[in-house]
């Protein structure tokens, strides 16, 4: 069994869940207007800690965006799993119309029902959808943890990506909390938010 006591459970605690956010080919795709620049590197990393989920059993559940913008076609190809990431069987899949996951009657739903939940975000849209459903948890009382080295955001029109990575980052940590796959307040299975 893996175990990685960054993130494992204390004996009396439910294993938090991973929520692996609108990983989709969109996101990847450059020319479209919400591609990742770092998106190599966050998906590698999404992968390890979705490796280490599935590994020790841990309940995982995907977020998929279904925009009916004009910028996100649902009916394109493009809102398809990343084929590494795709849920498995067993997973819980939601999709969401607008930014937040909340925005799905069967997630709010679903989630209504947990009872001292916790969640570790992780993927793509961190301004967007990342962002939006921290903060729609924090007003229901959810916790959420964010991992810094494992979410990503668009490219801005203007400015400095990492800077704008940065801002948002610092304007989630006031609804969950910010952790980094490294970070040595992670120890001792803390994983609460």
């Amino acid at each position: 069994m893996i175990i990685n006591r960054k993130f494992a459970p204390a004996m009396h605690d439910d294993p938090p869940i991973l929520v692996c956010a609108d990983l989709q080919t969109e996101y990847l795709t450059e020319g479209r207007s919400h591609v990742i620049s770092d998106a190599e590197a966050i998906t590698s990393r999404c992968l390890d800690l979705l490796t280490l989920w599935r590994g020790n059993l841990w309940p995982v559940m995907h977020l998929k965006r279904i925009a009916h913008a004009a910028w996100f076609n649902p009916a394109s190809n493009l809102t398809d799993w990343i084929a590494a990431l795709k849920p498995k069987p067993g997973e819980l899949t939601f999709e969401h119309p607008l930014p937040s996951a909340y925005s799905s009657t069967r997630f709010a739903e679903y989630m209504a029902n947990m009872k001292a939940i916790r969640c570790v975000l992780v993927g793509f849209s961190l301004d967007e959808t990342i962002l939006s459903t921290a903060v729609d948890g924090f007003h229901r009382s959810h916790r959420y943890q964010v991992v810094l080295d494992a979410v990503a955001c668009r490219r801005p029109a203007d400015g400095d990506p990492a800077a704008y990575k940065d801002a948002v980052v610092k304007v989630i940590g006031n609804y969950a909390r910010i952790r980094n796959g490294s970070d040595p307040l992670v120890q001792n299975n803390e994983v609460s938010a």
